[in-house]
C-alpha cells in the first residue's frame, strides 16, 4: 500500500519542499486515498495514501509522533502488527491510531534499527530522528516492497519508485532542477539486463544516479551524509539436521501448515481481499486455503487474450474449474486486442525499471479491472523460484557444487558475454564480463549446500525481487491495488529452503507442493503442464506491436545513444520471432522494450 517520497540535506541548506512535492505526487497511483507532505529542518517527507488498515484520518502520513521524537513516511503491510501493539503496549507504550504505521515507528523507538527483526510482511521504511537529525530508510527482507535512491548535491533523494526520483528535477515548464541527478545508462546496468534475464541486481539500476536499497536492509544515514548499512537476513538453502529424519510425508505437512499462516496472515485489512487466479497450482492453493479457513464471498480474477502465432491466450479452462470446485465470485477477464497497446504504453509507464517479461502488460490489464472491486488481492508470486518450478533447475540436479555457477549461466542467463558483444552498440562493448563474475560471487557464498540450492537462492533473493515481485508491485500499484504473495512469506522461504533438492524437483518441479495440495486443489490443476501469463501478441511480435518496438528503435533518441548494433537490429526487425534469448523471450521486444522505457521517462 502507499508510496513515499523524501529528500534530507546534509549541507545545511532547507529540502526542497518542491521537488519532494513533486515526487510525491508522482507516487498518486500507488496512494489514491490521502496525500501529505511534512519538513523540518533538513528533512522533508511526501506520501500517498492507499487506505487498507485504520482508514481514518490518524492513519495519515507522514506520520509525526512528538512523544517518540520521530516521523515516519511507510509503504506495505506489517500483518503481525496487532500482536507487536499489545506486545508494545505490554511494555508500556501508548498508540492514538488502530495503523501498523504507528506500531512500526513504536517499535523502532523500543527495538532500534533490530525492530525489523520484529516485523513480518513487506515494507519500504523511511524514519527520521527529530533529535539526532538521524535517517533510518529499510526494505522488507524479500524487497517486495521498492525504496530507490539518488544521491544529489549536498544531499539525498528516496521514493518509491525510480520515475518519482526523477519527477523531482522537473519543473511543470518541463525544465530540469539545478540538483538533476544522471539519468546516463549504466553501461554495467546495461550488461546485466541484457544476459541476466534483464534484471539488474540492487543497488544499481539501469540509470547511473539512482540506485536502490537492497532487500533485507537498514541503511542509517547520518546528518553529515555518512551512512552504514546492515542485513538483517538472509535465507539458507542448505539442510537442518534437526529435521533430517523427516519423511517425505513430514515435509508436506510442514509445508502446507506453513503456506496456510502465510495466506491467512494476508487477510489482515480493513477491506475485502480477493486472488488473482491463474489456473495455475500456485494461486489454486492460495484460493484452496482461503477457502478451507472459511472465507466465503471470495473474489477471484482470471485474464485471457486472443490467440496469436499459434498460441492461446487464456488458461480460463483451469481458473474457471477452480472457481467453481470453491464456489468463489469469479470474474472472467478476456481482454480484446484493441486494448493491448494501451495496455504496451500503460505498463512501461507503471515500470520504475525496464522489465522484459509480457507479464507485465498481463498484470496491468488485470490490474485495472480488478481495482474496481477490491484494494487488495493475494497472488502466487514466488512459488517457482522458492520451490523450483522452473525448467532450468533439473539440469543442475547432479552438477558438482564447484561447477554450479557457469552451468546456471549455460541455462540462465539469456545470452553469453561473447554473443553479448555483436549485439551492443560499440561504445557499449566491455572486455569485462562483469555479469558473469557477479554470478560467481553470488555462488561462491556460503548457506546453500547443492547446485540446485545455489540457483535457488539466488533466484529468490536476486531475480525474483527484480522481476516477478517488481512486476506485480509496479503493475498492481499503478491502479491503487495492493497485492500480497504468501509464497514469499519469509518463515515460509526459511521452510522452502530447508527443503531437500530432490523433492521440489520431483513431478517435473514443485514436488513438495504438488503432493501436499493433493486432495486440496482439483487434481487437473496439479497434473497439467506449466503455464505462463500468455500474451501471445508480445511472444510473436507483428503488426501494430512490432511497429511499436521498431519506432522505439529507430527513434532519434535511440540512435543518439546508439546502445545497439544498428546492423544487427535491422536484420531483427526483418525477422522479428526468430531470435530468442536462452530461456524463450523474444530479444526484439528486450532490446524495444528498455528503448520504450527510457524514451517514456524522457531520458537522453
Amino acid at each position: 500500500m502507499c508510496g513515499l517520497a523524501g529528500e534530507i540535506r546534509f549541507d545545511g541548506t532547507s529540502p526542497d519542499v518542491g521537488a519532494v512535492a513533486r515526487m510525491t505526487g508522482c507516487l498518486a497511483h500507488r496512494g489514491p486515498d490521502g496525500d501529505g507532505l511534512w519538513a523540518r529542518g533538513p528533512v522533508a517527507l511526501g506520501h500517498r495514501r492507499l487506505s487498507i488498515v485504520d482508514l481514518s484520518t490518524a492513519g495519515a502520513q507522514p506520520m509525526v509522533v512528538p512523544r517518540l521524537g520521530l516521523t515516519i513516511a511507510y509503504n506495505g503491510m506489517v500483518y503481525n502488527y496487532r500482536q507487536l501493539r499489545d506486545e508494545l503496549h505490554g511494555k508500556g507504550h501508548t498508540f492514538f491510531s488502530t495503523s501498523d504505521t504507528e506500531v512500526i515507528v513504536t517499535a523502532y523507538a523500543e527495538w532500534g534499527t533490530a525492530f525489523v527483526e520484529h516485523l513480518i510482511g513487506m515494507f519500504a521504511i523511511a524514519i527520521w530522528e527529530h533529535g539526532s537529525g538521524r535517517l533510518v530508510l529499510a526494505r522488507d527482507r524479500l524487497g517486495i516492497k521498492p525504496l530507490y535512491v539518488a544521491a544529489v548535491p549536498g544531499g539525498l533523494r528516496f521514493a518509491s519508485s525510480l520515475p518519482a526520483i526523477l519527477a523531482g528535477d522537473r519543473h511543470d515548464d518541463g525544465t530540469t532542477g539545478a540538483h538533476a541527478v544522471d539519468t546516463s545508462v549504466d553501461p554495467v546496468a546495461l550488461a546485466s539486463y541484457m544476459t541476466f534475464h534483464s534484471i539488474v541486481p540492487a543497488p544499481r539500476t539501469i540509470l547511473s544516479g539512482v540506485g536502490k536499497l537492497p532487500p533485507a536492509t537498514v541503511r542509517v544515514v547520518e546528518p553529515d551524509g555518512t551512512s552504514t548499512d546492515t542485513t538483517y537476513w538472509e535465507p539458507r538453502f542448505e539442510r537442518d539436521p534437526a529435521r533430517a529424519d523427516w519423511s517425505d510425508a513430514d515435509w508436506q505437512q510442514a509445508f502446507i501448515d506453513s503456506l496456510r499462516t502465510a495466506v491467512e496472515r494476508r487477510m489482515v485489512a480493513d477491506v475485502p481481499v480477493g486472488v488473482l487466479l491463474s489456473g495455475g497450482i500456485d494461486s489454486s492453493l492460495v484460493v484452496a486455503l482461503l477457502a478451507e479457513a472459511g472465507q466465503r464471498d471470495l473474489a477471484t480474477f482470471s485474464i485471457g487474450f486472443e490467440s496469436a502465432g499459434g498460441e492461446s491466450g487464456d488458461e480460463f479452462e483451469y481458473s474457471d474449474e477452480v472457481a467453481r470446485h470453491f464456489g468463489t465470485d469469479h470474474h472472467r477477464i478476456r481482454i480484446p486486442s484493441d486494448r493491448l497497446l494501451d495496455g504496451i504504453d500503460g505498463s512501461i509507464a507503471a515500470m520504475s525499471e525496464p522489465m522484459v517479461s509480457h507479464d507485465c502488460v498481463a498484470f496491468w490489464l488485470l490490474s485495472q479491472e480488478v481495482s474496481q472491486h477490491v484494494k487488495v488481492v493475494q497472488s502466487g508470486q514466488g512459488a517457482d523460484e522458492v520451490l523450483g518450478g522452473y525448467s532450468w533447475y533439473p539440469p543442475l540436479a547432479d552438477v558438482p557444487r564447484d561447477q554450479a555457477a557457469e552451468a546456471y549461466r549455460s541455462v540462465f542467463m539469456d545470452r553469453r558475454w561473447a554473443s553479448l558483444q555483436g549485439l551492443l552498440g560499440e561504445r557499449w562493448r566491455s572486455d569485462d564480463d562483469t555479469p558473469s563474475a557477479f554470478v560467481d560471487r553470488e555462488f561462491a557464498r556460503p548457506g546453500a549446500e547443492t547446485s540446485v540450492d545455489a540457483a535457488l537462492r539466488s533466484d529468490t533473493t536476486i531475480m525474483l525481487v527484480d522481476d516477478p515481485v517488481k512486476r506485480v508491485d509496479n503493475m498492481t500499484m499503478a491502479w491503487g491495488l495492493e497485492a500480497r504473495v504468501p509464497f514469499l512469506d519469509h518463515e515460509f522461504v526459511e521452510l522452502a529452503g530447508a527443503v531437500p533438492p530432490a523433492l521440489k524437483l520431483a513431478d517435473g518441479g514443485k514436488g513438495v507442493m504438488k503432493r501436499a495440495a493433493r486432495g486440496i486443489v482439483p487434481d487437473a490443476v496439479i497434473d497439467r503442464t506449466k503455464g505462463y501469463f500468455p500474451v501471445p501478441a508480445i511472444r510473436q511480435l507483428e503488426g501494430p506491436y512490432l511497429e511499436r518496438v521498431r519506432q522505439a528503435l529507430h527513434a532519434p533518441e535511440a540512435r543518439e545513444r546508439g546502445l545497439f548494433d544498428p546492423g544487427t537490429v535491422e536484420r531483427m526487425l526483418q525477422d522479428p520471432n526468430t531470435t530468442r534469448t536462452e530461456i524463450g523471450a523474444n530479444a526484439l521486444w528486450q532490446l524495444g522494450l528498455i528503448e520504450m522505457w527510457l524514451q517514456h521517462q524522457g531520458v537522453r
